[in-house]
């Protein structure tokens, strides 16, 4: 319990001040796993909306790799309340370290009823969140709610580690919950005709119609694994999981990789905001 203080008193250093447009660089405690971030602004008349999460924490003997991109829609409140609460909630659950699984889906759920019941104000808006949890370097578990989403390198070849939740592809659940999926020509499906995602953080007027729960998927980081990208669809949207994981790997310094990223995404004229954690487990 003293580590979970200690962490949750510590939180406050990764989600501090943020500005329009940021980037920053980490490791780990013995340096061999690196990270950079890179989180630019779209050309949309609004206040950045992406937030995210990007460090290394020790608590109760372990060393967690706390990864995240929260791409919220009609405000920033809802990911700015998911940067500072999601990860927190996630750790506080009684059977992370023996199901941390199962644990992830629970806290994810959690903490979108924690934000509904916070007053109409902060749940009109709504966001996807992808997370990373790296537990000693060696045990990897992605969730994912929405259409953010994490691409890890094996060997070269990348291998998407989430699912991206789309109206088109989740129609029955949406019909069975009373809701429908249109789209006007030349727009993507959205959900009633107004969100272009099928899982969300948020969005009180939709919540009977979407869902929360997030797909939760582990991977083992071994010899062949070199690069996890985690990005809005900021830049999955011009951009393929093979051509990021290219890219990435060509640069040494995941700094400048994301960096790279997100500045090719505005040279192929991504409109949306555009965020980039890349994490570098070898040289």
């Amino acid at each position: 319990m003293d580590s979970l203080c200690c962490f949750n008193a510590s939180y406050s250093q990764i989600v501090g001040g943020r500005s329009s447009s940021s980037s920053g660089r980490g490791k780990n405690h013995d340096g061999v796993i690196k990270f950079g971030f890179s989180l630019v602004k779209g050309k949309a008349n609004h206040p950045m909306e992406d937030y995210h999460v990007a460090k290394f924490v020790q608590i109760q003997g372990h060393e967690l790799g706390l990864f995240a991109i929260y791409d919220g829609h009609l405000g920033d409140g809802v990911p700015s309340y998911l940067q500072k609460n999601l990860f927190p909630n996630i750790l506080k659950e009684e059977e992370f370290w023996a199901f941390p699984d199962r644990s992830i889906s629970k806290a994810y759920e959690r903490t979108d009823q924690d934000i509904l019941s916070q007053g109409s104000d902060l749940g009109r808006g709504g966001s996807t969140a992808v997370t990373a949890i790296l537990i000693n370097g060696q045990r990897l578990l992605v969730a994912n709610v929405g259409d953010s989403r994490a691409v890890l390198s094996r060997g070269g070849q990348a291998v998407q580690m989430s699912i991206d939740h789309e109206p088109s592809t989740e129609r029955g659940s949406i019909e069975d919950r009373g809701g429908f999926v249109s789209n006007m020509p030349g727009d993507v499906p959205r959900v009633n005709g107004q969100l272009a995602v099928s899982r969300a953080f948020g969005d009180k007027s939709l919540k009977s119609h979407l869902r929360s729960d997030p797909d939760v998927r582990e991977s083992s980081i071994d010899n062949s694994t070199d690069v996890l990208i985690l990005a809005s669809d900021g830049l999955w949207k011009v951009m393929s999981n093979q051509d990021a994981v290219d890219m990435a790997r060509k640069i040494k310094d995941p700094h400048k990789a994301a960096k790279q990223l997100t500045t090719e995404a505005l040279k192929r004229d991504s409109k949306d905001d555009i965020s980039c954690v890349v994490v570098r487990f070898r040289g």
